[in-house]
């Protein structure tokens, strides 16, 4: 892989942890969102992405690529508090099925990653202007 790869390399992963921390985001602002039915409750959603072979001329070039979302399948939690006016006819207000712990993990990681990148980008942009000094 040549050094000029290491940039779109680069590109692509910043775009798909910007990705995860949008979605990852996302599920934080709507883990307390109550709802009066488990099937209408938010249901979190997490990241798919998939690696991408590119093959032009010469090169050959590895990227990843943000493939969209898939909805968790766990139930919406329940609490019973009758008072509340969107409680059901049983008592019940519906929460999201978000882990909110699990949520700033996952936004962490992605922060990590993608910090690690824009590090990987810098160093791969010294090497490059060094290789233009040699000749001077």
């Amino acid at each position: 892989m040549s050094l000029m790869n290491v940039f779109g390399v680069s590109h692509s992963a910043l775009t798909a942890q910007t990705a995860r921390l949008n979605v990852t985001a996302e599920n934080l602002a709507n883990a307390e969102v109550a709802s009066g039915d488990p099937e209408t409750a938010f249901k979190g959603r997490y990241p798919v992405f998939k690696s991408v072979l590119n093959q032009e001329s010469d090169a050959v070039g590895m990227s990843v690529k943000f493939d969209g979302t898939v909805e968790d399948n766990r139930p919406a939690r329940s609490s019973y508090e009758p008072g509340n006016p969107l409680a059901d006819e049983d008592g019940f207000v519906y929460m999201s099925n978000v882990n909110t712990v699990q949520e700033m993990a996952n936004m962490m990681q992605a922060s990590r990653s993608y910090q690690t990148n824009v590090e990987m980008m810098n160093t791969a942009k010294q090497m490059l202007m060094r290789t233009l000094t040699i000749g001077q």
